[in-house]
């Protein structure tokens, strides 16, 4: 091979090849788009093949680099339990780690508890990516994810994070001004907010279709904050996650005795990557977290009234 060559070039063209674009990857290396390109060069020069195909749109892995793929692949796993076996401790707990939600969980319970996690792990730097769309953990787009459901094959270790509670929830300004709602029955003559239907990632997440057969929103969008800010306004009835509405108080849970809908957050993370560190301690954070924070995910049903006791006849 020729001598040119190093283990630094192998990251530029992994970066290169798992996000397409030079200036996307020369940002997660935090170099400059030339460098990026120059360093892709070398190394097609170096093992004297044509790793990817430019375009217009970006780079594109080529036969060959698809192969190489798997080699460079990996040799950043065994340089990853290579750093492993020569730190330990705390020592270890340093790095970048990418964690990818559910726009609600991310949002609306972990970003209030980012404080929390630099103070016990200072050295490692947290990237929360809360968006609509789950990132890929297969292409390395994320080293951990919080999704509805966990992968049925793969590479992958999966574990619940914690159940939680969905319910109808409508302004009371809304609820003041419309036709009182009974029964499931009568929701059919609502507004509903919801998600776009042909957005809709992850089944688990078209909720009306569980309220009643055929309901449809009124109003759409993609994000479950903009939702939140529509039912607050009073443009309809919405379907919320209890940790995100319990403390909202202008809303109203809509029939709380019939309808409750049910849902997991899983933890998801690549087996080679559970025994780092710095992805252990992520894991480790949200797993005690979620469990010190249980009620604010499950919404207890209010008390039965207890009826008094008859008085026995001696």
């Amino acid at each position: 091979m020729n001598p040119n060559f190093t283990w630094d070039d192998l990251q530029f063209f992994l970066a290169v090849a798992r996000t397409g674009q030079l200036s996307t990857a020369a940002r997660r290396l935090r170099t400059s788009h030339a460098t990026v390109s120059r360093r892709i060069d070398r190394l097609e020069f170096a093992l004297k093949v044509k790793l990817f195909e430019r375009n217009p749109r970006g780079y594109v892995l080529t036969g060959m680099g698809q192969r190489f793929i798997e080699t460079a692949e990996r040799i950043e796993r065994e340089t990853e339990q290579l750093q492993l076996d020569i730190n330990d401790g705390l020592t270890a707990q340093r790095g970048v780690v990418r964690l990818s939600t559910l726009e609600g969980f991310g949002n609306f319970f972990l970003a209030d508890r980012l404080a929390e996690f630099a103070a016990r792990y200072p050295n490692v730097s947290l990237e929360l990516v809360a968006i609509q769309q789950i990132m890929s953990l297969s292409r390395k787009e994320a080293d951990i994810q919080v999704a509805l459901t966990a992968p049925k094959a793969g590479p992958y270790h999966s574990e619940v994070l914690t159940p939680y509670t969905l319910h109808v929830y409508g302004a009371r300004s809304y609820l003041a001004r419309h036709a009182p709602i009974t029964g499931r029955n009568d929701l059919a003559a609502h507004r509903f907010v919801g998600y776009i239907e042909d957005m809709i990632f992850a089944p688990g997440l078209d909720y009306l279709g569980e309220l009643q057969p055929g309901l449809r929103a009124h109003f759409q969008s993609s994000s479950i904050l903009t939702q939140l800010k529509a039912v607050r306004q009073g443009l309809g009835l919405c379907v919320l996650p209890h940790f995100m509405a319990r403390e909202e108080e202008d809303l109203d849970i809509v029939l709380p005795d019939e309808i409750e809908l049910k849902r997991t957050y899983w933890m998801v993370c690549h087996r080679d990557l559970l025994a780092v560190p710095r992805v252990r301690a992520v894991r480790e954070f949200l797993l005690e977290t979620v469990r010190e924070n249980r009620g604010d995910f499950i919404r207890e049903a209010a008390p039965l009234p207890v009826s008094p006791r008859r008085m026995s006849r001696p």
